[in-house]
């Protein structure tokens, strides 16, 4: 899955805590993990935590990709390689340029 440009307004929802957020992982080397959905139930700063059918999966940030149904959005795990605390700060500062 390619990752488009992100309409600014498209990002607004990275503002906020994405605990709770349904994801869907693709793109990601890890053997396994590429088509991973489910819900987020934590987020550090490499990882998240995905709740699944299968049960918690630990998603490395760094090369993968995330794609957000709710908001239709894909994004790359680079944007989120950040201390969920500081992604507030960082991603406003994005949208704001």
């Amino acid at each position: 899955m390619a990752f488009p440009r992100i309409p600014k307004d498209g990002l607004n929802f990275l503002l906020s805590e994405i605990i709770g957020e349904e994801v869907e992982v693709v793109n990601c080397p890890v053997k396994g993990l590429n088509g991973l959905k489910g819900t987020i139930v934590d987020e550090t700063l490499n990882t998240l935590m995905v709740q699944t059918s299968l049960g918690i999966k630990k998603v490395p940030k760094k090369n993968a990709g995330f794609y957000f149904p709710q908001h239709k959005v894909a994004v790359s795990g680079k944007i989120l390689l950040v201390k969920p605390e500081e992604r507030t700060k960082k991603m406003f500062a994005k949208i704001k340029k």
